[in-house]
């Protein structure tokens, strides 16, 4: 890599936990990313709205105890405008700035999503309600392989272009593992008339299975070339994740290549293999560089 790779700026993905182990295990993996001055930390909501308890609890921490910005996930999913403004409007008044705005999944007993009548209906219509309830900076989903429920990838980026217009200022990807996949879609984007930024998410691989399911349910490939390097360490943690690590790098400074400077991370609550890849994209603790 030559002189001209621009800094890099990263967010990091959290889930909210369930159990005291799993609260423990978030604030050590808080703890360690931190220094590394992530311009937010997200915070998911369960795919059907039931976690929201405990993603305000979290916020409500890292708010407190952190100079992190927490952006907590909003959805459509299982509540009405009053009360999805109603939460904003709380948040605002924490201090938080900054939110995920998504539609959401349908609960497990749907199969099929359908807008509540006095909800909002989908993410862009969340975004422009969230804006009319104040100043957020607002972050959506994007899908380089296309939405699983979407008609065509053309409808999808109208969708994402609907987002972004509602008053977005960014688009995290979905996971993906081929460097191509995001350049292409961003091509697209770009003709399709989108100019925002399109943050790469990127997703270190903690457990092959789990990845997979993962990629099942949100549309997005596994290429058989992932499949074999992680083929046989079942039961080698180490090797495995020292793979990982090298397939998240070898992906991270190809996209650094193309001039990508934004990455967000969905750490699983693990900061390991977050933290090293980070290293390699030149992002070092802020304390260490004052």
């Amino acid at each position: 890599m030559g002189p001209s790779v621009q800094p890099v700026t990263v967010s990091f993905e959290f889930f909210p936990p369930g159990s005291e182990a799993m609260e423990q295990q978030l604030w050590r993996a808080i703890e360690r990313l931190a220094p590394l001055a992530p311009r937010f930390i997200s915070v998911t909501y369960g795919a059907d709205g039931s976690t929201r308890e405990r993603t305000h609890a979290s916020v409500r921490n890292i708010v407190a105890r952190t100079e992190l910005t927490a952006a907590p996930h909003l959805t459509c999913i299982a509540a009405s405008r009053g009360e999805i403004d109603d939460i904003a409007r709380r948040y605002w008044d924490q201090g938080v700035r900054h939110l995920v705005a998504l539609r959401g999944d349908p609960p497990a007993a749907e199969s099929n999503y359908s807008p509540r009548g006095d909800g909002y209906a989908y993410a862009a219509d969340l975004v422009a309600g969230l804006r009319q309830v104040a100043d957020f900076d607002i972050s959506v989903a994007a899908y380089p392989e296309v939405h699983p429920e979407a008609t065509s990838p053309l409808a999808d980026l109208d969708n994402l272009k609907r987002k972004l217009d509602a008053g977005a200022s960014r688009a995290i990807t979905q996971f993906f593992f081929e460097v191509d996949t995001f350049l292409r879609f961003r091509d697209l984007a770009a003709a399709a008339g989108i100019e925002s930024a399109l943050v790469p998410g990127i997703l270190p691989i903690t457990r092959f299975p789990q990845l997979e399911r993962f990629a099942e349910r949100c549309g997005a490939s596994v290429p058989a070339w992932l499949r074999e390097r992680f083929a046989g360490l079942e039961n080698d943690p180490e090797t495995r994740q020292l793979i990982a690590a090298s397939v998240a790098i070898e992906q991270v400074r190809a996209l650094q290549a193309e001039g990508v400077e934004e990455f967000h991370f969905y750490t699983l609550n693990r900061a390991e293999l977050t933290y090293a890849i980070c290293h390699a994209l030149g992002v070092r603790p802020r304390r260490a560089a004052a």
